[in-house]
């Protein structure tokens, strides 16, 4: 059953993703109709990776500036996260090999889908797929860092895994789609 019809969209910014507001009318459960206007971010979709290592007891995290952060609050606006980019014209698993490169520097042989989330479905368009894949540092191609014309500035971070679910609980570690990650590593015991 269809019970979403779109009546209009405009487009309110296209500066550095798109922001679009859309009004539709929407078939509720009951059969009533309501019309409504929502607004919705779309930048596309992405892919997220966590890199561990099994015999060292360790994960591959990134260190950056995130404005969003900052202007909510965050005192220095920096997140540590989990590799992450934009798909662009690529699919999940080439997007987040290439991603890993040049974040953290790591060429990594085999990766492991996970999962599919929708990270922020009330305004923004993105689905995220999750990954996971083995490193070693016999990987590691060069430093990282991200991509200088696009303006990263990344800080590549090894640490213990256990370290990472105390800096969840403790609040250093605040990105929704680490936190995933993290937590998903220690259910699933990839670290025994």
């Amino acid at each position: 059953m269809k019970n979403i019809n779109i009546l209009n969209t405009q487009i309110l910014s296209d500066n550095w993703y798109i922001l679009k507001k859309v009004s539709f009318e929407m078939t509720a459960i009951d059969g009533s109709k309501t019309i409504l206007e929502r607004e919705a971010y779309d930048r596309g979709n992405g892919a997220t990776i966590l890199l561990y290592n099994k015999e060292r007891k360790t994960v591959v995290l990134t260190r950056q500036f995130r404005i969003p952060t900052f202007i909510n609050g965050n005192d220095t606006g920096y997140l540590i996260e989990c590799c992450a980019g934009l798909l662009d014209e690529d699919n999940a698993e080439d997007c987040i090999r290439r991603e890993t490169e040049e974040e953290t520097g790591f060429k990594i042989d085999h990766v492991e889908k996970i999962f599919e989330a929708y990270m922020s479905p009330g305004s923004v368009t993105e689905l995220l797929y999750f990954f996971v894949a083995a490193y070693s540092h016999d990987m590691k191609l060069h430093d990282g860092g991200g991509v200088q014309e696009e303006n990263e500035d990344i800080e590549v971070l090894e640490l213990p895994f256990e370290k990472t679910l105390e800096m969840v609980r403790s609040g250093e570690i605040k990105d929704g789609k680490t936190i995933m990650l993290l937590q998903y590593a220690q259910l699933k015991g990839l670290m025994l």
